[in-house]
């Protein structure tokens, strides 16, 4: 398949840029798979095809205050920097701004000194690793710091850093929030509970290569970026025993679907245990584990849009985004929400 095969025209004033006041009031188009019949509702409203026995799954990552204003020691001179992943101890991979005032050696200031770090080597793609020091606790002095690293398509300052944060992220990793998480509320969540669905939890922590484009016209060469993941026991025993008893697993948002699909066998068994996924899902893939899946709206020509073709079709899901951009949904991580059953 080719590249454009998966790409729309999306008008620029449909990327949200703000999250919406009350979580749950985004819209939500219902795509029913079987028969592509297409409807429009609120993301409450998702409670309606929901039934007991099911199981939502949902990504608990949470989004760290990754993005970091620094001065090179010596000259001031202003450098950005972005926290991807720790490689061991204070040795973080990051991503530097302008990265050629960071060559190996150079020496960064965060905060008047508060922080300060030291660029190690030059990886691939061009990242960073950087050594930090700090007195104190690392965590602490990221949060009073740190920016949330809000993707590169929102302009707009956020007033509340918890709103690029779903209400049960409990685990810190992530440079980017598992958006479709971001209509539940608390409430929402104990309701959907109440009519006797399970909640499950796994980890994924989002990297930035979630953002990486694609750069081949034959989307077989892309090479995917990898990420970190965890399924605990009593979790995976969750899910496998709601496929027993004929109950849906239903993904919340890619990250999850993702983290589902690597960690199960051929046969549709999840296996618990900790791991490294750069599984890419595009149209023939055959799904092992998920039988419906919670999104958010995703950039043209990206390997989203690959996943949620692969899981509805790709036809049905352009039309569905056609319908979308004709109905003004808003787009992306503070956008509107897709439920495919």
């Amino acid at each position: 398949m080719n590249l454009h095969d998966f790409y729309y025209d999306l008008p620029q004033e449909l990327i949200a840029q703000d999250p919406l006041e009350e979580r749950s009031s985004s819209r939500l188009l219902v795509l029913n798979r079987e028969t592509g019949e297409r409807e429009h509702r609120i993301f409450r409203d998702i409670v309606e095809y929901l039934r007991p026995g099911d199981c939502l799954v949902v990504n608990d990552t949470k989004v760290i205050p990754a993005r970091l204003m620094g001065e090179k020691e010596g000259t001031g001179a202003g450098i950005e920097v972005l926290l991807l992943k720790r490689k061991e101890g204070n040795v973080w991979e990051t991503l530097v701004k302008p990265g050629k005032k960071a060559r190996p050696g150079a020496r960064i200031l965060f905060g008047g000194g508060l922080l300060k770090g030291e660029v190690v080597d030059v990886v691939e793609d061009g990242n960073r690793l950087i050594r930090f020091e700090y007195e104190g606790i690392f965590e602490e002095i990221l949060d009073q710091l740190g920016q949330m690293p809000l993707p590169p398509y929102i302009t707009h300052q956020l007033k509340d850093k918890n709103r690029y944060q779903t209400v049960y992220a409990k685990h810190d990793g992530s440079a980017a929030a598992p958006t479709a998480g971001l209509h539940f509320t608390p409430e929402l969540l104990r309701r959907i509970e109440e009519m006797g669905v399970h909640i499950a939890h796994v980890t994924l922590h989002v990297g930035l290569g979630t953002f990486r484009p694609v750069k081949v016209e034959n989307i077989q060469e892309h090479h995917m970026h990898s990420e970190y993941y965890v399924v605990e026991e009593d979790q995976a025993e969750l899910i496998n025993r709601t496929k027993a008893q004929g109950g849906r697993v239903i993904a919340v948002g890619t990250t999850s679907c993702r983290t589902l699909e690597s960690a199960s066998s051929e046969e549709g068994v999840l296996k618990a245990g900790s791991g490294w996924t750069d599984i890419f899902i595009y149209p023939g893939y055959r799904f092992r584990m998920i039988d419906a899946l919670i999104t958010n709206f995703h950039l043209p020509e990206s390997t989203l849009m690959m996943l949620v073709s692969a899981f509805a079709g790709r036809d049905q899901i352009m039309a569905a985004y056609e319908e979308a951009v004709k109905e003004r949904y808003r787009f992306f991580s503070f956008g509107d929400a897709m439920l495919i059953i």
